[in-house]
């Protein structure tokens, strides 16, 4: 098979990292996409970095044996602590989630002042910090602000519900008043809730989504190597290591559509 017809292998420990996919999707739609969703072990946010970097060892193993040539981790946590040791370890692209964020946020503010929202263990990570200040030329502020509720709000599809309203209004209110003038969408749930974090944070404030940065990411990578795939309708293969039908449903709320057929592995 030429390099350029092999899959793209993304991998989350959820459903979240189905908004990285769509994103690839819709900027690559010609590229074979495989997805692995390790639903049998999230959150991966409570756990310890070696456990983290363990469990992401496996779900690239896995992917590697169906002959992928590009892996995102689509998974904030695993980003965060994991990337260096799978980069190491794999012998194709490895693309995380944050630094394309983190570039993109730099690129967009002009006041130097960024804010970043995502779960507890991304935030106490302080992944996206350090990456934002590694990409700034000019000194530059980064506040941050865990919003653990996002999360289960947009599994429970109330992407809309005024209580998800309320909930943005009293996360997002006191980083508005800090004068923010971009703010990174630091988990892969959150597009989903951009109309309602646009409201709360007013035209002022660009977003930042980091599955869209990503996306871009792997596109540039992909034609840099001369690997892209440019004909042909690309398809689309999901994996998860739990509970393939609450997948499904979840699928399509974050995809529009339902998955397609889901496997159920054991690694």
């Amino acid at each position: 098979m030429p390099k350029s017809s092999q899959p793209i292998g993304i991998f989350d420990s959820g459903v979240g990292g189905l908004t990285v996919l769509k994103e690839i999707s819709r900027l690559l739609p010609s590229e074979d996409l495989i997805y692995l969703g390790d639903t049998a072990r999230v959150p991966y946010g409570t756990r310890s970095p070696k456990t983290v970097i363990r469990y992401s060892q496996r779900n690239a193993e896995f992917l590697m044996r169906l002959g992928i040539k590009l892996l995102v981790v689509a998974c904030n946590t695993s980003s965060a602590v994991s990337l260096e040791v799978l980069r190491a370890q794999n012998a194709v692209p490895v693309v995380g989630v944050i630094e394309p964020g983190a570039r993109k946020a730099v690129e967009l503010t002009t006041k130097g002042l960024i804010g970043v929202i995502g779960t507890e263990a991304t935030i106490r990570s302080g992944a996206y910090q350090k990456a934002i200040k590694r990409w700034a030329k000019n000194p530059v502020r980064v506040v941050s602000r865990p919003c653990p509720l996002f999360v289960p709000l947009v599994e429970e599809g109330w992407l809309e519900d005024p209580i998800t309203k309320e909930v943005a209004r009293r996360y997002l209110t006191p980083l508005k008043g800090k004068g923010i003038d971009v703010l990174v969408l630091g988990c892969t749930h959150y597009p989903l809730l951009e109309g309602t974090i646009r409201e709360v944070m007013g035209p002022e404030v660009k977003l930042v989504n980091s599955a869209s940065e990503t996306a871009l990411e792997v596109k540039g990578i992909l034609e840099s190597l001369g690997i892209r795939k440019s004909f042909g309708e690309g398809r689309r293969r999901f994996f998860v290591t739990d509970g393939p039908e609450k997948f499904k449903h979840l699928g399509k709320l974050f995809l529009g559509e339902l998955p397609g057929e889901v496997d159920e592995i054991d690694l």
